[in-house]
C-alpha cells in the first residue's frame, strides 16, 4: 500500500520506538525470572518494582496498589468477578451503564447467570451518565458501581469524580474502565474516589498483552489467577517483564507528553470535525461536543452502511472503524449508538476516526476529500437516499 493514514488509535496504537528499545534487553539479555533469588533475576524484580512505582505515580496511587495483568479485558473481568465473589454476602447488586465495553457488559451478563442483579444505566444523547441516576439506582445490596472513564466509541468523558463521590458516600466500591482515558487525560484515583481502575498498554503506544488493575489498599477482592505468589499472591504467573517495562515506559512517555500531544490531537480532531460537518450533508457528530477524548471523532452518515465505507477508505489507504458490528458478522449496529438514541438505520452508517500526534493537517485534508467522494458514491447507490432526495426536491 503506497499510502497509509492510521486513524484507529482507539483500537490499538503503534509501539513507540523508545518503548521498544527499553523492552528489547529483557527478551535476550536480562531474561531472568523475577521470582528467583540469584542476582541475575533480582535485577528484574527491581525493574518490575520501578515500573509499578512509575504507573502508581501517574495515578496518584501507591505502588503496592498496582497489579499487572494481560490487558484491559482481564482487568475488567478481575474487578467485577472477584468483587462479586468477595462481597456476595453483603449483596448481589451491581450498577453499570449501557455503553460499557463488552469486557464489562459480557462479564456482567456472566454474573447475572450466577444470581447477581445488574442495573444498566441509560445515558443522554451525548453518551453521558447522570450521577443522579447512579445514586437513584443504589440499593441496600449494591456492592459495586462500574462506569467507564471515557467511551471507546464516541469518546465521551464521564463525570467520574461525581460518581466516585456518590459511591464513597454510600460505602460502595467504585471501578472505572480507564483503558481509553489513561494517558490521554489526567487521572487521580484519590480525587475521584476510585477503588479499582483498569488500563491497557497498547492504547498508549505500549505493547499488547500487558495491562494493570489498580486496587485501592483495603479493598478485599479475591485472587483472579491461582498458582504462584506473584503480584502479592493476587495474580499468579511469571511476570511479563518485557511487557511491564513496555507499559511503564509508555506511561512515562504519555504523562510527559500529555499536554503538548493532546493539544495537537485536539486541534486536528476539531479541524476534522469542522470539515466533515460543513462539507458532508446529513451527517451527525456522535458523543459530547467538548467533554470528549482529544483524539476521538465519531460520525454517522445517513443513507449508507459503515462496512462499505470502511472498505472504500481502506482502498484509499485510510484505517478507521465503524460503530457497526457488521465486520464481525453481526447485523446489529453499535450498542453505544443505540444507547444514545440513534435509530438503527442511522447507527449503521457510523465511522470512528481516532488520531495520534503524528496526524497532520494534510492527512486530514486527504481523509476528508476521500470521505466526501466515498459518501457521495455510496449514497448514489442507495435507494433510501434516492427516495429522500426526491422528497427534498418536491
Amino acid at each position: 500500500m503506497s499510502k497509509l493514514i492510521y486513524l484507529d488509535n482507539a483500537a490499538t496504537t503503534k509501539t513507540a520506538p523508545e518503548v521498544l528499545e527499553a523492552m528489547l534487553p529483557y527478551f535476550t539479555e536480562q531474561y531472568g525470572n523475577p521470582s528467583a533469588i540469584y542476582s541475575f533475576a533480582s535485577h528484574n524484580k527491581d525493574v518490575v518494582a520501578e515500573q509499578r512505582e512509575r504507573i502508581a505515580n501517574a495515578l496518584g496511587a501507591k505502588s503496592n496498589e498496582i497489579y499487572f495483568t494481560a490487558g484491559g479485558s482481564e482487568s475488567d473481568n478481575w474487578a467485577l468477578k472477584a468483587t462479586a465473589e468477595a462481597y456476595q454476602n453483603k449483596g448481589k447488586h451491581i450498577i453499570t451503564t449501557k455503553i460499557e465495553h463488552h469486557a464489562i457488559l459480557h462479564t456482567a451478563a456472566y454474573l447475572e447467570e450466577r444470581g447477581f442483579e445488574v442495573t444498566y444505566l441509560d445515558v443522554d444523547e451525548y453518551g453521558k451518565v447522570n450521577p443522579a441516576d447512579v445514586e437513584a439506582a443504589i440499593r441496600p445490596d449494591t456492592i459495586l458501581i462500574s462506569v467507564m472513564y471515557a467511551n471507546n466509541e464516541i469518546g465521551t468523558i464521564e463525570p467520574i469524580k461525581e460518581i466516585g463521590e456518590i459511591a464513597h458516600k454510600h460505602g460502595i466500591l467504585f471501578h472505572t474502565d480507564a483503558v481509553q482515558a489513561f494517558g490521554q487525560v489526567p487521572i487521580n484515583v484519590d480525587e475521584c474516589h476510585i477503588d479499582m481502575l483498569s488500563a491497557s498498554g497498547h492504547k498508549l503506544n505500549g505493547p499488547k498483552g500487558i495491562g494493570f488493575l489498580y486496587i485501592r489498599k483495603g479493598v478485599k477482592i479475591r485472587s483472579f489467577v491461582h498458582g504462584g505468589a506473584q503480584e502479592r499472591k493476587r495474580r499468579a504467573g511469571t511476570e511479563n517483564v518485557p511487557g511491564i517495562v513496555g507499559i511503564g515506559t509508555a506511561t512515562k512517555r504519555a504523562i510527559a507528553t500529555m499536554e503538548e500531544r493532546t493539544a495537537k490531537e485536539r486541534e486536528m480532531r476539531d479541524y476534522l470535525i469542522k470539515r466533515v460537518m460543513e462539507e458532508i450533508p446529513y451527517t451527525k457528530l456522535n458523543g459530547h461536543p467538548t467533554d470528549r477524548l482529544p483524539n476521538n471523532a465519531n460520525f454517522c452518515f445517513r443513507f449508507i452502511e459503515g462496512e462499505s465505507m470502511l472498505i472504500r477508505l481502506d482502498m484509499a489507504g485510510i484505517c478507521g472503524s465503524s460503530g457497526s458490528a457488521c465486520t464481525s458478522g453481526s447485523l446489529d449496529p453499535s450498542h453505544v449508538l443505540l444507547a444514545i438514541g440513534l435509530p438503527h438505520e442511522i447507527a449503521h452508517g457510523s465511522l470512528r476516526l481516532t488520531l495520534n500526534e503524528e496526524i497532520t493537517k494534510e492527512d486530514i485534508d486527504y481523509v476528508v476529500d476521500q470521505l466526501k467522494t466515498i459518501v457521495s458514491d455510496l449514497r448514489g447507490m442507495s435507494p433510501l437516499y434516492e427516495d429522500f432526495a426526491k422528497k427534498q426536491n418536491k
